[in-house]
């Protein structure tokens, strides 16, 4: 089988139908004498195009954007040709527009495979996760339309470039109005999403090659929001008139002392509590995001708030241990609550599981090990995001030192005393 051909590529405008100063755009693949001609979906102004050239004259934004749509082309083109030399697949001007074109009935579109992925994942992600899907999702749409001057491609068309492409996209969109654009952390997260689709891809051998063998993600480690102790008895102890106030912050006390992410507490029913091995009252789950169980022994505090509220018509009506609200419901009423209480911190459920971590657990003594299992984390090193090497617990931890030195006349250490 023959793998040298002549080939060429030729750019030019249909000017038999210009209408308003521009003419449809396409390129022609010639091999062997015998050419395919394909519509680019694009017009351009006559006046400035350079047949020469196979570019529009000009500097403006929109010219750039049409020339580099003309070199992405003819490099896709190229490729497509080198892919059936290497390949050795019989060459002609009408295969390597199929290509191009996707008419291969294994190619996927790159929106269609994110549709599969999302639909498919409905079952084992909460409905929180799936939507940042879909907002990511949305993202990559709307790149393809302001950027790419599309409404898709094929996922055979992803390389490096368009990564880095979406990346810069991301950091300079703004989602809305009176919105700023995403930070560093949110676009890697958009990042991260988009990968493991792209991935899931590779493995079901719909795309050769994974575009991010060489992208790396570049987040940035935020120390994670808590309350201290003082800020705790404030919120506790407050005289909240209002009753749909006073039941949120009494839930939110109740995850400041379990750890409860918002999902678990609004789903936790009167079976999940039960006598642990030392007699008292536990709570056993497996947590709605990764399904991990978590044992969780319940500090006076929440049984106290768990006995006020078993008898609550909505928690009845619901069957559920708590008569919880709509996350964002439940949050809107905490930066009420903030504000009664004069605390500065962004009060949100999710801080109350942090608080959990940090002030109640491992300020005080509990083991990373036991706060994990607590939190129902997967790994040890997640919980080190939460938990904070506070000075309360230096000091603590030091002064065992130092009685410790004390006791054994100076615990020699091995250090030389010089003469």
């Amino acid at each position: 089988m023959r793998t040298t051909n002549s080939f060429g590529i030729l750019f030019c405008v249909r000017t038999q139908f210009e209408k308003d100063g521009t003419a449809p755009l396409v390129v022609r693949v010639t091999v062997d004498g015998i050419r395919k001609e394909i519509s680019l979906k694009k017009r351009v102004p006559v006046a400035k195009w350079n047949s020469a050239k196979e570019t529009v004259s000009g500097t403006d934004h929109e010219t750039k954007s049409l020339n580099n749509y003309i070199a992405e082309v003819r490099t896709e083109l190229h490729n497509c040709y080198r892919a059936m030399q290497i390949d050795k697949k019989l060459i002609t001007a009408l295969a390597i527009k199929q290509a191009f074109l996707g008419d291969d009935p294994n190619q996927k579109s790159l929106l269609d495979v994110i549709e599969y992925h999302n639909k498919s994942m409905l079952d084992t992600l909460t409905w929180g996760t799936a939507k940042n899907y879909y907002t990511t999702k949305k993202y990559v749409a709307e790149f393809l339309k302001e950027k790419k001057g599309t409404t898709d491609i094929y996922l055979s068309q992803l390389n490096y470039k368009f990564l880095t492409e979406f990346e810069m996209f991301l950091r300079s969109h703004v989602p809305g109005e009176n919105q700023k654009p995403c930070g560093n952390n949110t676009v890697m997260k958009h990042i991260e999403r988009f990968r493991k689709i792209i991935s899931m891809a590779v493995r079901n051998d719909w795309l050769k090659q994974d575009p991010f063998i060489k992208f790396k993600p570049k987040f940035i480690r935020k120390e994670r929001g808590f309350l201290t102790e003082t800020e705790l008895a404030i919120i506790e102890k407050k005289d909240i008139h209002n009753a749909s106030l006073r039941t949120v912050r009494d839930l939110f006390i109740f995850s400041c002392y379990t750890g409860l992410a918002f999902a678990d507490a609004y789903n936790l029913k009167p079976d999940d509590m039960n006598r642990g091995i030392d007699g008292e009252m536990w709570l056993t789950i497996s947590r709605q995001k990764t399904n991990v169980k978590a044992q969780i022994p319940l500090l006076p505090k929440a049984l106290e708030i768990i006995e006020r509220y078993k008898e609550h018509p909505k928690a009845k009506a619901n069957g559920t241990l708590l008569p919880m609200l709509t996350n964002q419901r439940f949050n809107s009423y905490l930066k009420e609550i903030a504000d009664i209480c004069n605390i500065s911190k962004n009060l949100t459920h999710h801080l109350a599981r942090h608080t959990f971590a940090t002030t109640v657990c491992l300020q005080n003594g509990i083991s990373l090990e036991a706060t994990s299992g607590m939190l129902g984390h997967a790994s040890t090193r997640t919980t080190q995001i939460y938990g904070k090497i506070l000075p309360k617990r230096i000091s603590a931890e030091m002064q065992i030192l130092k009685n410790k030195m004390n006791d054994n006349e100076g615990l020699k250490l091995g250090f030389v005393r010089e003469a």
